[in-house]
């Protein structure tokens, strides 16, 4: 795999896009749009905010949210609802109660992480409160339809709710690889984070940097498998440089580069791309009248910079030498042509 500077930045935050009706439209078909008892807001109304500390003693990027005594009984009862509402449909589990509320200040959404827990057993979960945006949204369905991995989510208006992806942080994995899982296997685990550099090109996913995805060891018969789950999809079809799309060349993954230039060839890593967008082919075959539904809404809204469209469009004519791609008006276009010169017009056949 290709690395070497500059290493890929993003600048300022990104602004958060609404969803518009065609949009909110094309959600409720697909049983994404529900009525939540807790909107974002009502958790904001904290009384104060204590660092989270993590369980090696050291600083994280959340806070622990704490609430007025006469409010928190309230709040915890509609997390729970919440919960209920995104895990069950709504139907009540017994023995459910709120273990801690935490707040990162730094993401994009101003996502709260809300801990539930299982008094019968101590069993625990996770479920994220965050700000409606419509990037993310467009990055939630594509994951969904596109990659190896199913999303749940719902909207409510300007509150957006997700379920947990389970899986060690990229950076705290490639760390100590061999912690997880029983030991390493330098290959598999290349292979999928070059079928993970090759989803996100793919799909114009941006900002996978290894604190933005996630890597789930999986035991197999005699070794393990890894999966490669992004955890922040924000920065869908946002930024204008082409890299940015690219794990690769993001400095926070140098680890994972470097470990697969040691362990596999340039050939080696061409096979396993061709091996994902093959994958990707026929996951769009499959679904390809909720994924083309998705795309033309895309290409009728506007989640960019006029900018970075302008931008984007003409490195990717360069990239697949079609000058087309300077005359789309905006990065939902932008995504349909790219995709469909990634994978092909075949997959219908």
């Amino acid at each position: 795999m290709e690395v070497g500077g500059p290493f890929n930045t993003i600048g300022r935050r990104k602004p958060l896009f609404p969803v518009r009706p065609e949009l909110a439209d094309l959600l409720k078909r697909h049983d994404r749009i529900g009525r939540s008892p807790l909107a974002y807001d009502d958790l904001v109304r904290y009384d104060g905010l204590m660092p989270h500390v993590g369980s090696d003693g050291r600083d994280t990027l959340w806070s622990t949210v704490l609430y007025r005594p006469q409010e928190k009984q309230e709040i915890d009862r509609k997390l729970v609802e919440t919960y209920q509402m995104l895990i069950a449909d709504g139907r009540a589990i017994e023995h459910l109660q709120v273990a801690g509320v935490d707040l990162c200040p730094y993401g994009n959404s101003q996502p709260f992480r809300v801990k539930i827990l299982n008094r019968i057993n101590d069993n625990h979960d996770y479920f994220y409160v965050k700000r409606t945006d419509a990037s993310r949204v467009y990055g939630l369905e594509l994951e969904h339809l596109l990659s190896p991995n199913r999303m749940n989510y719902m909207v409510d208006g300007p509150t957006l709710l997700e379920e947990h992806v389970i899986g060690v942080p990229g950076d705290t994995f490639i760390a100590e690889p061999g912690k997880y899982g029983g030991g390493v296997n330098k290959v598999r685990l290349c292979k999928e984070f070059v079928k993970f550099n090759e989803r996100c090109f793919v799909r114009l996913l941006g900002d996978m940097r290894a604190y933005n995805f996630v890597v789930d060891v999986i035991n197999d018969v005699d070794q393990v498998q890894y999966r490669i789950r992004s955890i922040d999809l924000d920065q869908q079809s946002f930024e204008g440089r082409l890299r940015i799309y690219l794990p690769q060349f993001y400095k926070e993954n140098l680890p994972y580069v470097r470990l697969s230039q040691e362990v596999i060839s340039m050939e080696t890593a061409e096979q396993y791309r061709n091996e994902e967008r093959s994958l990707l082919r026929r996951r769009w075959k499959l679904a390809h009248e909720n994924v083309d539904d998705l795309l033309n809404v895309m290409a009728a809204d506007h989640i960019s910079l006029p900018e970075h469209v302008k931008q984007l469009g003409e490195e990717l004519a360069v990239h697949h030498g079609d000058p087309e791609f300077k005359e789309c008006a905006n990065m939902g276009a932008i995504l349909q042509r790219h995709l469909r010169t990634c994978l092909g017009e075949s997959r219908y056949s």
